[in-house]
C-alpha cells in the first residue's frame, strides 16, 4: 500500500523534499552551547511542562512502547536500547527496521512492569504516557534509580517532531533527526496535496466491541492522522479522555463512510469484522453492506515514527480512487 502511494506522488513528493529539508531548532539548552554532534552536557529539554536534564549521554535505554521502539530503529539508535515492552501491541515493526527492531531484548511482553523496569539498570527511558505512570513505576521513582525518563505524549505533530528532535540533540544524531522530520512532512504534504478539495470521509475507529464500541475521541493522536489523510473521525467532538466507549445506537445514528480496524493483539481484524457484521444494529450500516473495512496496525497510529506511513495507509483506504 506503501509503495503504491509513493509511486503514485513521486512527483509532489521530490518538491516537497527539496523545500521541506532545512535544520530544525529543538529546545535543548546547554550550559556552554550548543554542537552538531550532540556532545555538550548538560542539556535540558521541556517535556511537556517537566524539565529533563541529561547530564551525559545515555549508554542504556528502555523503549517502552512498539512506536518508541522503532523511532529509535530509525534514528540508528538500536544498540543503546536494552528492552522494550508492549510488544503484544505491535504486529512487527516496518520492513525497513526489522533486523534493529527484533535484535533488541523483550523487557516484558506486554505493560513494562515496575519490577523489571526498576531491575533492568537502564539510564534512560523513552516511554510512551502510559507504560509510566502511577499505576507502575513511576518518573520520581525511576529517578531515583537514576533514570531519566523522557516521555512520549505528542498530540499533534509539531510536538511528535520536537520529540524526534529532542532525541536526536540527547545522543549525537541530529542530523538524522533533522533528515527524518523533514521527510515525515514531505510526505505528510503529498497526501494532503493528492487529497485536497475532496469532501472528508466519515470515519469510525474500531479499536474493540463489546458493550458498545470503543474508539478513540477528538484529542487522540489518532484523529489528527485521519484528518490528514482527508478523513473525519465521526466522534471527533467527544475530546474529555482519549479514548472513549459508544453506543452502537450512537455509530449507527452518525453513520460512517468506512470502519477503521485496530490490528494488534487479539481478535484479529477477520475476527472484528465478523463481530461487527453479526451485531443487529452495526450490521444496519450501508457501510458494513458494502465490506468498507480499513485496517490499520495500533502502533502505527501512536505518535513515534510511523505518521506519514499512517497517513498514507489511510488514505489509500479513504480514496481508493484516487490512489
Amino acid at each position: 500500500m506503501k509503495r503504491r502511494i509513493m509511486l503514485m506522488l513521486s512527483a509532489v513528493l521530490t518538491a516537497a523534499v527539496l523545500s521541506g529539508c532545512g535544520a530544525q531548532d529543538t529546545t535543548a539548552d546547554t550550559a556552554s552551547g550548543q554542537t552538531s554532534d550532540g556532545g555538550d552536557y548538560p542539556m535540558t529539554f521541556d517535556n511537556y511542562g517537566r524539565e529533563v536534564t541529561i547530564s551525559e549521554q545515555p549508554e542504556r535505554v528502555l523503549t517502552l512502547g512498539p512506536n518508541c521502539t522503532e523511532l529509535f530503529a530509525a534514528l540508528g539508535l538500536e544498540d543503546y536500547v536494552i528492552g522494550r515492552s508492549l510488544v503484544n501491541h505491535s504486529r512487527g515493526p516496518l520492513d525497513e527496521y526489522a533486523d534493529a527492531v527484533n535484535g533488541i531484548p523483550e523487557l516484558n511482553h506486554g505493560s513494562a512492569t515496575r519490577e523489571a523496569i526498576l531491575s533492568s539498570g537502564a539510564d534512560f527511558i523513552y516511554a510512551i504516557d502510559w507504560e509510566i505512570s502511577d499505576t507502575g513505576c513511576n518518573i520520581d521513582e525511576a529517578g531515583e534509580y537514576g533514570m531519566n525518563v523522557y516521555v512520549n505524549s505528542a498530540a499533534t505533530l509539531e510536538q511528535q517532531y520536537q520529540e524526534i528532535l529532542d532525541i536526536g540533540k540527547i545522543f549525537g544524531v541530529e542530523d538524522a533527526a533533522e533528515s527524518f522530520v523533514a521527510d515525515q512532512r514531505a510526505r505528510i504534504e503529498a497526501v494532503q496535496t493528492a487529497v485536497a478539495g475532496g469532501e472528508p470521509v466519515d470515519v469510525l475507529v474500531y479499536d474493540s466491541g463489546s458493550n458498545g464500541v470503543f474508539t478513540c475521541s477528538g484529542s487522540n493522536f489518532e484523529t489528527l492522522l485521519i484528518e490528514l489523510a482527508g478523513g473525519h473521525n465521526i466522534f471527533d467532538d467527544l475530546t474529555d479522555q482519549q479514548w472513549v466507549t459508544v453506543s452502537y445506537e450512537e455509530v449507527l445514528a452518525r453513520d460512517p463512510d468506512i470502519i477503521l480496524i485496530h490490528d494488534y493483539d487479539s481478535p484479529s481484524v477477520e475476527a472484528k469484522i465478523a463481530e461487527i457484521k453479526s451485531d443487529p444494529t452495526l450490521s444496519q450500516l450501508e457501510c458494513v453492506q458494502n465490506s468498507r473495512f480499513a485496517a490499520i496496525t495500533l502502533e502505527s497510529v501512536l505518535p513515534g515514527d510511523r505518521m506519514a506511513y499512517a497517513v498514507e495507509s489511510m488514505a489509500a483506504a479513504f480514496y481508493p480512487e484516487v490512489f
